[in-house]
């Protein structure tokens, strides 16, 4: 009785074998392009991404974003922390939220970089782990820390604003009075530098034209400006 159900599962097993070498010949008869597609689909590469480079392409997204409304302030704040080695990188990303700290307070988008780099030369020289470039909160009785460059950006935007520019400190001698009254006039004067430097996107230009002093509300919407400016094509 054995011996006969194996000759029938060895027949059933045979015939099975069959069938499928003859299925087979006639599925790559009926679809010759099949063994290409199968052999270069044997060479493509898996390409890992990462969720930094899914951030990357947003914040480069979002600069190119800027650039095609036809508003070129993050691209001239990149330029000139690029243009000083600043430690804020990527600086497109950095250019983007200075720009966005700016809008929300409405103050100039000049201002912030041009404090920092007076400061801190564009974080360069800060206390270790404080964040902190712009001199803002640093006495005799402690140094302000705060969680990240963009957390020190957001804090000196929203109190100059308050108790700077709305209280009438328009320019750069105004502000140094209260924000840094010890200077002997020489902090005004680097800040309207550096601004003037932004206002052409040129160091050489910047220094040919600056003006006695910079107006801090032009290129806001109490000013005559829009608060955008066009890149130079």
């Amino acid at each position: 009785m054995k011996s006969l159900f194996y000759a029938f599962s060895w027949i059933f097993l045979a015939t099975g074998m069959i069938l499928t070498v003859i299925a087979g010949y006639n599925f790559y008869s009926i679809n010759p392009d099949f063994l290409d597609f199968t052999s270069e689909m044997s060479g493509i590469k898996v390409v890992e991404t990462s969720l930094d480079d899914v951030a990357d392409y947003e914040d480069n997204l979002e600069f190119k974003t800027y650039l095609e409304a036809g508003d070129a302030r993050p691209l001239i704040i990149a330029n000139f922390l690029e243009r000083y080695n600043s430690p804020l990188k990527p600086y497109d990303y950095y250019g983007v939220a200075i720009v966005e700290i700016a809008d929300r307070y409405d103050i100039d988008f000049r201002l912030l970089p041009a404090i920092a780099m007076q400061e801190s030369n564009l974080c360069k020289r800060i206390p270790p782990g404080s964040y902190n470039c712009l001199g803002f909160g640093i006495h005799e009785r402690g140094t302000l820390g705060f969680e990240s460059y963009e957390a020190n950006f957001e804090r000196a935007a929203r109190e100059l604003k308050a108790y700077y520019i709305d209280q009438g400190r328009v320019t750069p001698e105004l502000i140094m009075k209260k924000y840094t009254p010890s200077s002997d006039g020489s902090w005004a004067r680097s800040v309207n530098q550096w601004m003037s430097e932004m206002r052409y996107d040129d160091r050489v230009l910047g220094q040919e034209n600056k003006a006695d002093s910079a107006y801090l509300l032009e290129f806001t919407s109490e000013g005559s400006g829009s608060g955008q400016i066009e890149p130079q094509l």
